[in-house]
């Protein structure tokens, strides 16, 4: 692993709102803004084309796999800007006409399309007046999903999945694992930087979390704190709130130093 070059990777974060063109837009911007940075492998935050009190609205947006305007952006963003680029997340068709899939779909550089993850794991939570229930609008996949690209392995996953440690030993030894996100400000206090560096810790990776910072029309508040962690659990980067980009090296050595001097992933007994 040592023997393969370091890359810069990008995180995107964004405060979405309900008018689709304009979050493309910002979100054009801000990956021109990565790539101009010299980050070979860019990745967008949960919900980056749309967020809005609606939970509706991102069922009527909905796309089928492969064709629409959301997914020809992110081929044509990846394309132009000469990035790979991880998608956040795009409402696909699901099996039933009133959900959608929540789905992170990679390009290479060149734009043509090398993965696609549909999130597992769907939010609920409530406390006084605050509300979710994605399983009333998205229907969950099922399927661990990995690729090959410039910096190694990667594994994708979507905000709530963070909180499953399941996933992330199913995808087998990556070397960074990348999770676009919208969580609330309320858990994302609680609980967003720990389970990161949790994670980073635990599999001896790169972790890049692009998330979702901030007041949306609307009112909802997201956390933000978009992250750059190393496979020792160290921050190397990080956006606190509003719409930004946080750049650091992927570096295969320090993956190698970590797992060398302290192994680990060697000694699991229980798989």
């Amino acid at each position: 692993m040592s023997d393969r070059p370091s890359c810069r990777i990008a995180a995107v974060q964004m405060v979405s709102g309900p008018d689709v063109d304009a979050n493309l837009a910002e979100a054009d911007r801000l990956i021109g803004e990565a790539a101009a940075a010299g980050a070979r492998l860019v990745v967008l935050p949960e919900y980056f084309p749309l967020i809005t009190p609606d939970e509706t609205a991102k069922v009527r947006i909905r796309e089928r796999d492969s064709d629409g305007p959301i997914q020809a952006f992110l081929k044509d963003a990846a394309r132009r800007h000469k990035v790979w680029l991880v998608g956040g997340s795009c409402p696909l068709e699901a099996d039933v006409p009133d959900k959608v899939r929540n789905t992170t779909m990679v390009f290479d550089d060149t734009g043509r399309r090398v993965a696609r993850y549909d999130k597992v794991h769907l939010f609920g939570f409530v406390r006084g007046s605050e509300r979710y229930d994605e399983s009333a609008t998205i229907e969950p996949g099922s399927d661990v999903v990995t690729f090959d690209g410039p910096c190694g392995t990667v594994g994708l996953s979507i905000c709530y999945d963070l909180r499953f440690p399941e996933l992330f030993r199913a995808m087998g030894e990556v070397d960074l694992i990348v999770l676009p996100a919208a969580f609330t400000y309320t858990t994302g206090r609680a609980h967003w930087e720990v389970l990161l560096r949790a994670r980073a810790i635990e599999n001896q990776c790169y972790v890049l979390a692009s998330a979702q910072g901030g007041t949306h029309p609307g009112g909802r508040r997201t956390w933000g704190d978009s992250l750059i962690i190393d496979p020792w659990g160290e921050i190397v980067a990080r956006l606190p709130e509003g719409p930004g980009v946080v750049v650091a090296d992927f570096d295969p050595a320090r993956i190698a130093e970590v797992r060398a001097s302290l192994p680990a992933l060697k000694h699991r007994k229980i798989s």
